[in-house]
Parts: structure tokens; sequence; C-alpha cells
């Protein structure tokens, strides 16, 4: 598989990410519809909570009110039954049994039309009734204010108070001088209008100083009015019920007049004022928390009741609805909660499944991981084997054993193949075997015509040392001689073609072109010399007698391919320039020479080799005779391989000699190849020379120059 950029990908990393393409969006893709689907269900279920909270809170706040209201006409009925019942103190009994109905209710009390006033109420032991502290322990009291023609100076109106324990009995009482008048209160006045059942505007409670409202009916004589029944209801007692029925958490609830002021707050916080007697009431948009303004201000106006709206980046559901006509009061109960407080569960579980479903993916990229591990770790030693395999790198290495069969029937394969390929690369052309498994190509009969250079070596008189040395012995050195030219040559980029009993031949620029063949060879033959210098170094420690290597070489256009039949075949190079090549290995014994090239390599690589010109030779099936040159080292390579100053020297007289024998100048000659044995007598080129040019015919051209010397 190839990613992007056309790279190949490798086994574990594309298994992996495979997993993780494939795992990751389906998991991200089941966590967003759960959690999508979810928050949807609990916005539907917020919004129904929140539509029947309204509903049943209002339910409630009228079968509240409802009842009082009932036991306020109760009480105006029995005054319109009996209209002399609250002249004395037997209506007060009624009015405990009215008031001990509903913790809500602080009083329940009638007045007069004239000017009477019978009360049941509930203490607080802690606020002062008329400047005065209850007595202890007292939780109602009875308070009546009898009016009548005699009242005067003399005999002023009194406030009667009786205080009563828990249990309804007595425990103390006082009377005051006092000047209320029933007729004069808001709710008198508003509930003789009327003519029926009210609930009063929010108001101070003269007798308690507690701020409320009163839930008031007239009842008549004769068909006219005799006084107004009533009962006070706290606006603190009206928080104290939103407190106690809070939809959430987060929520607020609140109970607001139709101008939107705060009647009661489900948080518990003071919304009225007592300003010298008169209700001061807060609007919903300047209380000291601005959650409601905010929502407030978003309701819609299109009348719908239930809504949402974002504030500092948290979302919430409100409610604004009015309670039904028939209540009495077009009061509106304000609803607003958090969002979250609904989708908080849902979303604590998708944390939950999301982080639980990460932990899982972990854990199965983990198991993947090693799974993958199992698979890939030795399909990556076997691909790498055989690369190695591909390279000819010879490196050994260990069988791969793995649990999965086809991976160790893959790697008994490879096992087979690398010792196929070896088995093959001793017997065909490194390079070849090299090009074939670099490439498609099939091993098939043919060839083309390439210049390159053609290698061959000999061992000096091999014939004698097989006769004197034992066959094993033999073998092994020739063995040594020949591992030391196959490395050289492998060195160098060359191909060997054939062993040839003691024998080897090797090309350069084929099967890889080489732009440098020429130089190659020459190098790879030093490099031959001066290793077998050390090998017959060691050999004459043992007592053996030195292998001395001939080396001929020549570069020139042959014919390079397979040859052979279908079955068999052999990839070499033909043509006169190979049997040149192996003249000139012949020719290094005429002239006593280790390592002859010819001038067609002297071209290609002359100016890095330091040789010296041997002599020009007939070849057969050549009509001009060639130069050959014996090389004696390359420059600027390796110290090794560097000629030394009387090697330079010889070169450079051997040079002078061999001109004035090109010339003809055999007299010339003959003096220089003298001279040069006069300073190195045991040159083998310069004697031979020596021993040519003297039986050499006098030609004219030694003649001239005999007479230019003169």
């Amino acid at each position: 598989m190839s990613n992007f950029l056309g790279n190949k990908w490798r086994l574990k990393p594309s298994i992996l990410t495979s997993f993780v393409l494939l795992t990751v969006p389906v998991f991200l893709t089941i966590i967003t519809v759960t959690y999508i689907s979810n928050d949807r269900i609990a916005r539907e279920d917020a919004d129904s909570l929140v539509a029947r909270f309204s509903t049943e809170a209002i339910a409630n706040i009228q079968g509240d009110i409802n009842p009082i209201k009932s036991l306020v006409r109760s009480v105006a009925v029995l005054g319109d039954t009996y209209p002399d019942i609250f002249a004395d103190g037997r209506s007060m009994a009624y009015f405990q049994g009215v008031l001990v109905h509903s913790r809500k209710i602080v009083s329940v009390y009638v007045g007069l039309e004239n000017g009477s006033f019978r009360q049941a109420r509930r203490i607080d032991p802690a606020v002062e009734i008329q400047g005065k502290l209850p007595p202890d322990g007292a939780v109602y009291a009875y308070r009546w204010v009898e009016r009548s023609n005699e009242n005067t100076k003399e005999s002023p109106t009194l406030d009667r108070y009786e205080f009563l324990d828990a249990s309804e009995k007595e425990i103390g009482s006082f009377a005051l001088d006092t000047t209320y008048d029933p007729r004069t209160r808001g709710w008198y006045r508003s509930a003789s209008r009327a003519g029926s059942i009210l609930i009063t505007d929010p108001d101070v409670f003269a007798a308690l100083g507690l701020i409320g409202f009163t839930v008031a009916a007239p009842f008549h004589t004769a068909g006219k009015l005799s006084g107004v029944a009533a009962a006070d209801i706290t606006l603190d007692g009206l928080s104290q019920y939103l407190s106690e029925r809070k939809i959430s958490p987060g929520s607020l609830s609140y109970i607001l007049d139709p101008q939107g002021r705060v009647l009661a707050a489900s948080d518990l916080s003071r919304t009225y004022t007592n300003d010298n007697g008169r209700v001061a009431l807060r609007h919903v948009t300047s209380l000291d928390n601005s959650l409601p303004a905010a929502a407030y201000s978003a309701r819609p106006r299109d009348g719908e009741r239930l809504y949402s709206f974002v504030r500092d980046g948290n979302e919430y559901i409100a409610s604004l609805t009015t309670l039904p006509p028939e209540f009495g009061k077009r009061w509106q109960l304000f609803v607003v909660a958090p969002i979250d407080d609904f989708t908080g569960a849902d979303k604590a579980n998708n944390n939950r499944l999301l982080l639980f479903g990460l932990v899982v993916l972990a854990i199965q990229i983990v198991i993947i991981y090693f799974l993958t591990s199992v698979i890939s770790a030795p399909l990556e030693r076997l691909a790498r084997k055989v690369g190695k395999i591909q390279q000819l790198s010879g490196e050994e290495s260990p069988a791969i054993v793995s649990p999965i069969s086809e991976i160790s029937v893959l790697s008994r394969a490879i096992e087979t193949l690398d010792s196929a390929v070896k088995s093959f690369a001793a017997f065909v052309p490194v390079g070849l075997v090299t090009q074939l498994l670099e490439s498609d190509q099939k091993l098939e009969l043919g060839g083309h015509s390439r210049f390159l250079t053609i290698f061959f070596s000999d061992l000096e008189a091999f014939s004698t040392l097989s006769e004197e040395v034992p066959a094993q012995e033999l073998l092994l050195r020739v063995s040594a001689y020949l591992e030391i030219v196959t490395r050289c040559v492998n060195q160098e980029a060359g191909t060997i073609d054939k062993f040839i009993g003691d024998g080897v031949m090797a090309f350069w620029g084929a099967p890889a072109l080489l732009d440098d063949h020429a130089w190659r060879a020459c190098v790879a033959a030093l490099r031959i010399q001066r290793a077998m210098a050390v090998l017959n170094a060691e050999g004459r420690q043992r007592g053996f007698k030195p292998m001395n290597i001939r080396i001929g070489i020549h570069s020139d256009a042959v014919l390079v391919g397979n040859i052979g039949s279908k079955a068999r075949m052999s990839y070499t190079v033909m043509g006169d320039g190979v049997n040149l090549a192996s003249r000139l290995e012949g020719i290094n014994k005429e002239y006593g020479t280790p390592l002859c090239i010819s001038h067609s390599v002297f071209k290609e690589a002359g100016e890095r080799l330091c040789v010296r010109p041997i002599d020009d030779v007939a070849v057969k099936g050549r009509r001009a005779k060639i130069p050959i040159y014996e090389l004696v080292g390359v420059l600027g390579l390796e110290p090794d391989l560097e000629p030394d100053a009387r090697a330079i020297e010889l070169c450079r007289q051997t040079r002078l000699a061999y001109e004035a024998a090109a010339a003809g100048d055999t007299d010339l000659a003959l003096e220089r190849y003298r001279q040069i044995l006069g300073e190195f007598p045991a040159d083998p080129v310069a004697t031979e020379m020596v021993k040519r040019l003297a039986a050499a015919p006098v030609t004219d051209a030694t003649r001239r120059g005999s007479l230019a010397r003169l």
C-alpha cells in the first residue's frame, strides 16, 4: 500500500493506521449520535418538566389558596346566617380552627360595619405587640376591639389580647387603648366595594407588622353590609412554598404581579420593603441576582410561555405562566432553570462513555499493536532478509520462527531462496545476478556489443608447482589465490567470468555500465598483486614456494551476453579483444613482467597510471603491431598502490629506450637499455630487449641514428 506521497508504508503502521481510521470515526460517530440523542431527550424532558412544574405549581398555589378562600367564604356565610355571631367571643374558637387549618394563614379576622374587630392570629415571641413582648410560650392570640356609641374619651376603645400556648390554653392577656378601625383598611374597603371574595394587593398587616396579601369576603344582613371576613397570608410564606418546591437544584421560581414585580422568590431573597406603612415591591429586573433579569428580558413577545436563552456561555430554560382568571389575580409564575440541571446526568454519562470508549480504544490499539508485532516483526525481518539476498550481501542471519504457519512457510521458502541465490551467484557473475534480482529481466540467450575491459590472470609455472606440492596443499593455496582475485575484482565492481584451472577471466563494464572500467581493472590488478605478495610472504614463513601471478588487461569492443542453450547458459564475453587480453597475459612470460596492459587500456586511464612501455608486439589477426605496457602503480589513490621513486625512474628510462627502439635507432636503444641494466641489473624487460635488439639486423634507420650521434 502506498501513501499519498507515493512512498511505501510499513506493515505495522499500516495496520495500526487502518484500525484507527476505521475505528475512531465509528467510535466518535457513536459518541456523537449518543450525545445528540441524549441531549435532545434531556432537553425535551427539561421542557416537559418545566412545563409540568409550572402547571403543577399553579395548581398547587390555587390548591393552597382556594381552600383558604373557601374558609374565608365560610366565615362570611356564617356572618350572613348569624348576624350577631361576631358580636361576642363565640366566634373565636371558629377563627382558631380556621387558623390552624394551614401554616400559610397567619391570622383570621372579621371587621364589622360598626368598627368592631375580632381576630385569631399566630404569635412571634420575639416581636413586640404594641410595645410589649408577648408572654413566654405564647403561640396564638385572640384579639378583639369592641366599639359602641358609649365609647368616649373617658371610656376609650380598647384593643384586647388574650395569649394562648401551643395547646390553646390561656397564658396571659392585656388591653391597650387603640384607634384602630377595620373600616379604614384596604382589605375592608376593597371587599365591600367588590361585593364578593377577593385577594388584595400586597400590603402591610397593621396588627402584625408583616407584609402579605389578604383573602377577604363581605357578608350582609338584610341586604346591607354587615362586615368583612378575612385571612392574611405573608409573602414570606409564599416564598417558603416556592423554596420547598424547586424543579431542580439550580432553578429559581418567582411569583410576579402583572407588572413584573416580585411577590415571592424561591431563593427566599427579600423582594419587598416596608416604606412607612406602604409596600414597595422590587421588579424582577432589579433583583440582586441578575439571572432572572436576563431571563425576563429574553422572554418572547409572541406569548410563548416556554423558551430558552444563553447567558455567560450557559444555556437556560425559562417559563412565564399567568395564573388562570378564576384565581382572582393576574399573577405570573416565572421559572428559570439551567439546562445542565437536566442534561448534567446525561453529559456525565456521555463523559463516562467517552472515557470508557477511549480506554477500550487504547486497550484495543495496544492489543492490535502486539498482534501486528507478532505478524509484522517476522515479516519485516523477512523483508530485510530478502533485501540482503537482493544485494547479495552474503551476511548470514538466523532462521525466522513464527507461531503463524503461513509466515513459517514463507520463512522456509526465503531460506531456500537465499541458498539458491548464493549458489547461483557462485557460478554466475555477481553483477548479472544482482541485475536480474533488481529488475524483471529474464535470462535469455543473446548478447550485444559493448566496449569494456577484459582481465586474464594465471599462475607462473603452475605445472611445476602441481608436481612438487601435495594435492591438498595445492588446492588450499590455489583457493587462497582465487579468493584474492575474486575479492579484488568484486571490490572494483568487476565481473568474474570463469575460472580456467589456475587462470581467471574477468571483465569490467558489463552487465552494469562503468565509465572507468579500464581504471578499475588496473586498480584491481594492482590490489591482487599486493595481496599475493602478502600471501607469498606468509607462505615463505611456512616453507612454501611463492606463487607468482601474471595478469593481462585489454580494453576493446566485444560481444557480451548469454551463450549456450536454454538448459544451460553462460554469461560471458567473446571476440578478438578477449583473445588479445589472453595473449597479453601470456606475453608476461616472454618479457618477465607480472602485469601487462594494452595501449587501449593506457588510453582509457593513462593519466592516472604509472606504466612503462615494453614493446610493440604483433597480434594474430591484426596487421599493425600494438604497444604494450607494464603496469607499475596508480597515482593519487592509496599509498600501497603508489609507485616508489625507483619505479618512477625505471619507467622514465624505459620510456626513453623504447622511444629509441620505436624510432628504429637500435644502437641508441641498446645503449639505453644497457644503462637500465647498469642501474637495475635484474630488470627482465631491459634484459629481454637487449637480447632482441642485439639479435636484430642493422637497418637504414639504425645507420642514420648512428651517424646522427656521430
